[in-house]
């Protein structure tokens, strides 16, 4: 999968512009929340944030963050997903937990080695049970939950 296939397939996911009172993200479009909107340059309303200045926000702060085009392809959509939805940091400690690495957020050749070495449909698996073990423990998690739940499932079933 390519970043450009990731990206369509994500915003099935994420949808147009939102300001939920209970998402401590705020106000956001295409998923991409104001405050990573203004790291990026963009300052204008959020509602007039264009798809292709979201598309490159995605692929600078969230893609390549992960590396994920350096994962195996089982891994590719799913670590982008949850890095767009969590943050490029917890979603390395996700994938970092799924391998047996020290869970410190940072990628580095160990947590790549075994994520190399190691069957791609297992980590998928255990990456998938972290991130929904991690989603559930959000205060948050009443409001959103069954939502959060259904996009990891919907990953699982079209993977």
């Amino acid at each position: 999968m390519n970043f450009d296939e990731a990206f369509e397939k994500l915003i099935g996911h994420e949808g147009g512009y939102a300001n939920h009172p209970t998402d401590p993200g705020g106000e956001t479009m295409y998923g991409i929340t104001k405050r990573v909107a203004l790291e990026h340059g963009y300052t204008g309303p959020m509602r007039l944030l264009r798809l292709e200045k979201a598309k490159e926000i995605a692929k600078s702060a969230y893609w390549d963050k992960v590396r994920a085009s350096q994962m195996p392809m089982s891994m590719q959509f799913d670590l982008f997903d949850a890095s767009y939805h969590s943050g490029p940091v917890q979603a390395i400690k996700f994938l970092q937990l799924a391998v047996g690495s020290t869970a410190d957020g940072l990628l580095g050749p160990k947590t790549m080695d075994a994520v190399h070495n190691l069957d791609s449909y297992r980590v998928q698996a255990r990456f998938n049970g972290r991130r929904l073990d991690f989603l559930n423990g959000l205060q948050t998690w009443p409001t959103f939950g069954r939502g959060w739940a259904q996009r990891i499932a919907e990953n699982l079933i079209n993977a």
